[in-house]
């Protein structure tokens, strides 16, 4: 089985889409406005965003993605940070490399690495 799509409510389509493209390899399909745009990953997985300036998630959700080893966690952490982005310092979490940051369009993202045995 292989994730289809996630819809998400964003405060800021434009620069929500600019993360994506940029860090997460995603790529749009259509034109994007500043109301939507729909993104594809390199497994064909759709993201579509709509803006809702009013949006709030849960405290705890979050949409992770896993990197192919430890290194590739702390690239892409030195790169948002270069990237004016202030994403937490990466750490051991059970088993996990990995580390949290609020995106612009107001959701949380984790970025991973699993390089042990789960407890």
């Amino acid at each position: 089985m292989k994730l289809n799509h996630i819809n998400l409510e964003v405060t800021d389509v434009t620069a929500t889409v600019d993360l994506f493209e940029t860090y997460f390899g995603f790529r749009r399909t259509r034109l994007v406005t500043q109301e939507m745009a729909f993104l594809r990953d390199e497994n064909q997985a759709l993201i579509s965003l709509f803006r809702n300036e009013a949006v709030v998630y849960p405290q705890m959700f979050h949409i992770g993605f896993t990197r192919e080893t430890v290194e590739e966690v702390d690239e892409l952490h030195r790169r948002l940070v270069e990237g004016g982005f202030h994403p937490e310092a990466p750490r051991e979490d059970h088993g996990r490399w990995t580390f949290y940051f609020a995106t612009p369009g107001g959701f949380t993202l984790e970025v991973q690495k699993f390089h042990r045995e789960l407890v």
